[in-house]
């Protein structure tokens, strides 16, 4: 009988990751059934309770409820403990464990565009929990200066305040939207501009030779700007595949090759 695996979410229909692990499994030969869970907004708790007592083995947790994830677990990996945020679940002796392998999925990402991170420059638009997920991923992955961006400048403030301890040598600078400049080697897209459709605009004072949209599959103005510019980018599809594998490789110690599936 296969072993039992899930992504869930509430919206969940758009959730790629079945056909992900699906793909990843047959492809190293792991007898494994992942299906698609919706959970009621008020009813996560008790639909992660249900999925392991009934012998599933792992979780993947997408919006809305990756925080409410990270409350729930016994114990958490370090990055998951800086995100403050689980998209991975797995159960060990009876406890439950949780890892964020959203930033690590987006530095492998990069990797595989085969952009360079040591010494970098970073700009990350917008300081949500996508951006609190991959800053100490960069950090580790050699990033030199991050700065963040925010329409809410104390928000993008409060992130620094909460991160720089976890960074070691890596400077976080915190930034109003609207008072973009300066020269960068990446600019990440963490807002939700491209999933609600609305105008991102970039101003000529900002430079940049490598633009990454967090989202996939959508139109872009991000992305947009950046063709304009004639500036090498990438949708967020490789950052998707590239959290599948690092989630895939904590429940069944063998990874997946990112290149085969991009």
């Amino acid at each position: 009988m296969p072993k039992q695996f899930a992504v869930i979410g509430n919206p969940i229909e758009q959730s790629r990751s079945p056909e992900l692990h699906q793909a990843f499994a047959q492809d190293l030969g792991i007898n494994l059934q992942y299906d698609k869970r919706l959970a009621a907004l008020d009813g996560f708790e008790q639909s992660i309770e249900d999925f392991f007592k009934q012998g599933g083995q792992g979780l993947n947790v997408t919006v809305p409820f990756k925080e409410q994830a990270f409350a729930l677990c016994g114990h958490l990996t370090e990055r998951a403990k800086i995100a403050k945020a689980v998209n991975t679940l797995w159960m060990e002796n009876g406890v439950l464990h949780g890892d964020n392998t959203d930033g690590q999925g987006l530095v492998n990402a990069i990797a595989a565009l085969g952009w360079s991170l040591e010494n970098s420059r970073i700009l990350i638009l917008g300081a949500g929990g996508a951006t609190r997920g991959v800053i100490f991923p960069l950090a580790q992955a050699g990033a030199q200066y991050i700065q963040i961006a925010n329409r809410t400048l104390s928000r993008a403030q409060q992130l620094v305040e909460d991160l720089k301890a976890a960074v070691g040598k890596t400077q976080l600078h915190a930034t109003a939207l609207d008072q973009l400049h300066g020269e960068f080697d990446l600019v990440i897209n963490a807002t939700s501009a491209s999933l609600t459709g609305e105008a991102l605009q970039l101003p000529e004072t900002l430079k940049f030779d490598h633009a990454y949209e967090m989202a996939y599959g959508k139109a872009s103005s991000f992305l947009d700007q950046a063709h304009q510019r004639g500036v090498s980018s990438s949708d967020g599809y490789g950052m998707l595949v590239g959290q599948a594998i690092e989630a895939f490789e904590i429940w069944h110690m063998v990874r997946p090759d990112l290149k085969k599936f991009l």
